[in-house]
């Protein structure tokens, strides 16, 4: 039997593939928990339409996170802290540049931050942030004495 299907299913595969599965796996588990539908000409139209649907949502997210990478690069985020010899008196985290950057109208989930250690010194530091898939956008964020 040939299904289409309409999630991921672990150990099958992702969502829109078609795959051939045992009659009884595909008829008792995978459709009738929702999870397929059986492969027939009106199945094959409807997921071409969702697979072209979803192309243009892909580019057009793909050029507003564009957008918000080129209007990041010139940005640079100031944080005051107290500091010692150079030392920075506690940390900055991805929350405070998460909070800093809603501040400024840009909404950015703390877990888009990578490779980030929290900054524990005075200095100009660049902070990556993933946008969307393959588009990283670049921030400075800078610490000074206060």
């Amino acid at each position: 039997m040939r299904v289409i299907l309409l999630t991921d299913v672990p150990k099958l595969g992702k969502k829109g593939e078609i795959k051939n599965v045992a009659d009884g796996y595909g008829r008792n588990y995978l459709i009738a928990r929702g999870l397929a539908v059986m492969e027939s000409d009106a199945s094959k139209k409807i997921l071409a339409k969702q697979q072209d649907e979803a192309a243009k949502l892909d580019a057009q997210k793909r050029k507003e996170a564009e957008a918000l990478k080129e209007e990041l690069k010139d940005k640079t985020l100031t944080f005051k802290v107290k500091a010692k010899e150079g030392k920075v008196s506690g940390s900055i985290s991805t929350k405070q540049i998460e909070e800093e950057l809603k501040d400024q109208g840009i909404i950015i989930d703390k877990r888009k931050i990578k490779d980030f250690e929290p900054l524990k010194e005075l200095g100009t530091f660049e902070v990556k942030i993933e946008l969307y898939k393959d588009v990283i956008g670049v921030i400075k964020v800078r610490l000074e004495e206060e």
